[in-house]
């Protein structure tokens, strides 16, 4: 019993700690399955069993292991088969023969480079009990490895899977995956036999097994997929037959002499690929696989992993020998033959980068070769240390090879700006659109949000665009809704809500000037800023919404894309008023008042109707603040029909805030710029505002200016005063 309540104890550890760390690894742009895989190594004698292994002998006891392993064995049994039910044929449409060449390629050389490396390797890190050629396979198998789920995660964020590059690798990575496969289930019967001539009979079998998995077994799962298509929901009868399927399976290929995993993948890849079937199978396994058993086969491999075992420059040297090998023939595989097929250096480039990546499924390989004795803790050391330095360096050099600018950002026709409307020289600036970026969060519960966009942006004077970013964020690693085909559906549904959005605002012609962009992100708020560059934004218009952590209203992802966006953005606090024919600016004569009025007179131009009242509040005796040069220019630029719409009023106050709120009672919109005179800190944005956003009578927009060559009103102040005079 106690030994049951410490691997209790272990795995919440186990748990608790991996999450953590893969949220660090993600906070820096990396899969949160690599942070989970460190956190494994940070459990074994590497790190923890360093610093304190008194501490370490007592939690992770010998005699706990095999408990750990048994739970690892049955999370790989169903991570493979999850692997193998969203192997979908459709990856395969892309380029076959082009795909078929590189993959091969790419596989060839850094096995015979693995092949050529065993060479060195087996006199100084094995022993007399394995023999060479189970060494050579298995080392050149581990060279030729691609991690197809953590290749499709990054395809995936970066939204590749619509573009040549992404559906060439996905295509590579399918077919690189099965050969894979095939080859280290030959290295494991000729381990587990000695020769590759004693080990025919075990491939004869595995082949036999696999012909009556396509026939009889394909046609038994058939008739599964159509009772759950004539049902249209996955009972717990037909899941259980599944799962029973999926370790019957695994005990077949164990039997027959090669692994438990083959088996599991096996059943996968012949499940019918029923869209809304695999859907189900993967949403109803994964979560307990992902979150429960994955991070303890990590712990489990983190126990074998000895980084102190390369212990001399020497051992150092072999270490950095391995990781070229592997970088190099992957690579170097996959660019020629990707430049033979005639893809372009840039592209070839990438889906190098892309190929070299190897996380859990070489974390996999290692394991099965260390359990066979094959490979030693030495090389299993240092193939772990290949495997996270592969995996982690695709993301940084995929984006040096292949930066975002070069990816169409998203699916929709041709926008304003690339069929002519922005075609203007620097000798007319005016001209040019000016463009909103409105981050929607839920498509249904914001058109007050759209609709406000719509007011700022649209005067028919002066060209404009609007983009409804809807950004889809990917939380973990190895879900079914990170598979590009998945991601593809949850994009199309995104934007399906979208339009309907669009189709509800008024005027009905405002929808021509609205161009959704929908996108997979991984980090909302980077990824909104770097939209708003490659858009060349003029203001950010977002709503908000109260941290699940915090009671600023501007915390959370709102307070980042207000502390780190490099453009104008305003946060709209939605009261339900559709009117807005009053407008109130509180002013302070700061530049994000300035934006505050520039926003209220872009309104004022738009609405005939509106008036703006600009509440000059000071403390008793305080000495008056001018409006702002910008400001008074602007007023002189005015027609008289504008300057007699809006009104100036000065008061003298203690509590500013108290003064602005009183004012909100009479108004539709209050427009506050994040200002220090109204207690707005640099980095919280402060518990007054917060207050003024509790409190405000009114619907609030909070302004932040980012640069004061923004604000392309006069151009529509210009056009207006021309057609007064006309």
């Amino acid at each position: 019993m106690h030994t049951v309540v410490l691997v209790l104890v272990e795995v919440v550890i186990v748990i608790g700690l991996s999450r953590l760390v893969g949220l660090a690894f993600r906070w820096i742009n990396q899969p949160l399955v690599i942070g989970e895989i460190v956190a494994g190594i940070m459990l074994g004698p590497s790190l923890f069993g360093l610093v304190a292994p008194g501490l370490a002998a007592t939690l992770f006891p010998p005699e706990t292991i095999p408990f750990l392993n048994v739970l690892s064995q049955v999370g790989l049994i169903f991570f493979m088969f999850l692997i193998g039910l969203e192997l979908n044929p459709k990856y395969l449409s892309g380029n076959l023969e082009v795909a078929i060449l590189t993959s091969h390629v790419s596989i060839l050389v850094p096995f015979s480079l693995g092949t050529l490396l065993a060479l060195l390797l087996y006199p100084l890190v094995s022993n007399a009990s394995v023999s060479f050629t189970a060494f050579a396979l298995f080392l050149g198998a581990a060279m030729s490895i691609t991690a197809f789920p953590v290749l499709a995660r990054i395809i995936t964020e970066n939204n590749l899977q619509g573009t040549r590059l992404g559906t060439l690798a996905l295509t590579c990575a399918a077919v690189d995956d099965v050969t894979a496969w095939c080859l280290l289930a030959v290295a494991i019967a000729v381990a587990h036999t000695g020769s590759i001539v004693k080990a025919i009979p075990t491939i004869i079998y595995s082949l036999i097994y696999i012909g009556l998995m396509v026939t009889v077994g394909r046609t038994f799962l058939q008739r599964l997929a159509k009772y759950y298509r004539r049902i249209r929901r996955l009972s717990q009868f037909v899941l259980a037959l599944i799962y029973v399927g999926v370790v019957a399976s695994a005990l077949i290929t164990e039997l027959i002499g090669i692994h438990l995993i083959f088996g599991a993948f096996l059943l996968g890849a012949a499940m019918p690929k029923d869209a809304g079937l695999v859907r189900e199978i993967a949403v109803k396994t994964e979560d307990f696989v992902l979150i429960f058993l994955l991070p303890v086969f990590f712990a489990y491999s983190g126990l074998r992993t000895q980084i102190g075992l390369l212990n001399s420059p020497e051992l150092w040297a072999l270490s950095l020998a391995v990781l070229a090998v592997a970088i190099i023939g992957k690579y170097v595989g996959t660019y020629v033959a990707a430049r033979v097929s005639g893809i372009d250096n840039r592209e070839a480039s990438a889906l190098g980068w892309l190929m070299n990546t190897r996380g859990l499924t070489e974390l996999i390989v290692l394991n099965i070769g260390l359990s066979l004795g094959v490979i030693s803790p030495l090389l299993f050391t240092m193939l772990v240390i290949m495997a996270l330095v592969t995996t982690f360096m695709t993301s940084p050099l995929l984006e040096l090879t292949y930066p975002k600018k070069l990816i169409k950002l998203d699916m929709v026709e041709q926008e304003p700006e690339e069929t002519g409307i922005d075609t203007c020289t620097d000798e007319d600036p005016h001209s040019r659109p000016y463009r909103i970026l409105v981050p929607v969060a839920n498509p249904s519960s914001q058109k007050g949000l759209m609709q406000l966009a719509v007011a700022i942006a649209v005067n028919y004077q002066q060209p404009a665009v609007i983009y409804p970013l809807s950004l889809i964020e990917l939380e973990e690693d190895y879900a079914f809704e990170s598979t590009p085909l998945e991601a593809d559906r949850l994009i199309a549904e995104r934007r399906q809500q979208l339009e309907e959005l669009i189709s509800r605002l008024e005027p009905s012609e405002a929808g021509s000037y609205v161009h959704p962009i929908v996108r997979i992100s991984n980090n909302v708020a980077r990824e909104t800023a770097q939209i708003s560059l490659l858009k060349q934004v003029n203001l950010i218009l977002m709503g908000w919404h109260r941290p699940a952590f915090s009671q600023n209203r501007l915390g959370g992802r709102v307070g980042q894309i207000l502390t780190t966006a490099p453009v104008d953005v305003a946060v709209f606090i939605d009261r339900g008023e559709e009117r807005l024919e009053s407008l109130l600016v509180p002013y302070s004569a700061n530049i994000h008042d300035d934006l505050a009025l520039i926003l209220a007179l872009r309104l004022l131009v738009n609405r005939p109707t509106c008036r703006l009242v600009i509440l000059h509040v000071v403390e008793d005796n305080q000495v008056k603040n001018e409006l702002s040069y910008e400001f008074r220019t602007i007023m002189e630029q005015m027609p008289q029909s504008l300057r007699d719409r809006i009104d100036i009023k000065t008061v003298e106050a203690t509590e500013p805030i108290q003064a602005v709120v009183a004012a909100s009672e009479a108004v539709d919109l209050t427009i506050a710029g994040t200002s220090r005179a109204w207690g707005i800190e640099r980095h919280t944005l402060g518990r007054y505002t917060d207050e003024l956003a509790i409190k405000c009578r009114s619907s609030l927009l909070i302004t932040r200016r980012y640069s004061q060559f923004t604000s392309h009103l006069a151009s529509v102040l210009s056009n207006n005063k021309s057609e007064v005079k006309s």
